[in-house]
């Protein structure tokens, strides 16, 4: 196997370990992120509905607000405190960014920073599921 192979090899690894570790670490974080859009947006229904016509609507959106407060909530902390799982995922990150960047420079980082944006984006974009 020569060099080239090697390093190829490395990258799709670096590559699949990041997509993995990303999106579990993602499972968590969007929810809050989520949470900020969302709360805005009932803001913003509450405003815009002045005769109270989708009022039963609005509340069941704040009631799915609060679920989804609770989870998020539940999977990143304990007592106050950041779960040990969250730490491992988010520190397992933070290791397997300068991993790439050790083994395969800093543009290879941005690249793969870039591939897995696109392939969320893709995903979202061809999702059939409806909510």
């Amino acid at each position: 196997m020569d060099k080239k192979d090697k390093k190829d090899l490395k990258k799709r690894y670096l590559l699949w370990l990041y997509k993995i570790t990303k999106e579990a670490l993602d499972k968590i974080e969007r929810k809050f992120t989520q949470l900020e859009i969302d709360k805005f947006i009932l803001k913003e229904l509450k405003r815009l509905d002045k005769d109270k016509k989708i009022k039963k609507h609005i509340r069941g959106f704040e009631s799915y607000i609060q679920n989804k407060e609770k989870e998020g909530l539940g999977l990143k902390y304990e007592f106050g405190q950041l779960k040990p799982d969250y730490c491992f995922l988010f520190l397992k990150l933070k290791a397997i960014e300068s991993s790439i960047v050790k083994e395969l420079g800093k543009n290879t980082l941005k690249e793969i920073k870039s591939l897995y944006e696109k392939e969320m984006m893709e995903r979202i974009l061809r999702s059939t599921e409806h909510r």
